[in-house]
């Protein structure tokens, strides 16, 4: 019956291109239950946009925009941005909400800003049915929807120094969830001031996540 409901809701609001109706883009992050700081760096996802409409011309709403995974405001957007440090919990009945979001278009992208991993790889492989997380290969257009990234996504941070991964999620043939671990590109798109990382790697990684947003638009 939830699922029945949720689904209902999704057929309605048919995922818009934004909350307010008009045509500008615009990133929602994702507030879920667990350890993690959800919440962190607020800053990303406008410096982000901001250079999205930049370098293409893509109509962009360049604010920071909390939603509730709570409530069913996932659906007033096309894009989800989730990161954080620490644990991440879905419920089932929020697993099947987030399910849902998917299967209607949605895009959700994650970036393990260092401690979500053995947390979220759990949720994100019980997240589809049939569907388990994949390494996305290199030939995938996510790495050269705008810009040319022939070696993989960049190394903004080493936390563990291990070598970087990108993966996801397919739902009838589309990517429709992408998780980036060891590489942090978000951290990268925040205040230049707090991460204090070079100019050649901010750019490198605000480049990476225009290639996300292109690519989500298109696909």
């Amino acid at each position: 019956m939830k699922k029945m409901i949720l689904l209902l809701i999704v057929v309605l609001l048919a995922i818009p291109a934004t909350a307010s109706g008009n045509s500008a883009f615009q990133i929602a992050r994702l507030k879920y239950e667990g350890g993690g700081d959800w919440y962190n760096d607020p800053s990303s996802e406008v410096n982000l946009l901001k250079f999205v409409s930049e370098n293409t011309n893509i109509n962009v709403n360049p604010e920071y925009i909390p939603v509730d995974i709570r409530t069913n405001d996932i659906f007033k957007y096309p894009f989800l941005f989730v990161t954080g440090h620490g644990s991440v919990v879905f419920t089932e009945s929020q697993k099947t909400k987030l399910e849902m979001y998917l299967e209607s278009g949605g895009f959700i992208y994650i970036d393990d800003d260092y401690g979500m991993d053995k947390f979220i790889r759990p949720l994100l492989n019980d997240l589809l049915p049939d569907a388990n997380l994949e390494t996305i290969p290199l030939t995938h257009p996510i790495f050269s929807s705008h810009f040319e990234f022939e070696t993989g996504v960049p190394k903004v941070h080493e936390h563990d120094d291990k070598v970087p991964e990108v993966l996801g999620l397919y739902q009838n043939g589309r990517l429709c969830l992408l998780y980036t671990y060891e590489s942090n590109p978000s951290d990268g798109w925040a205040d230049a001031d707090i991460h204090n990382n070079s100019p050649h790697l901010r750019e490198q990684a605000l480049k990476f996540g225009t290639n996300v947003i292109v690519y989500a638009l298109t696909y």
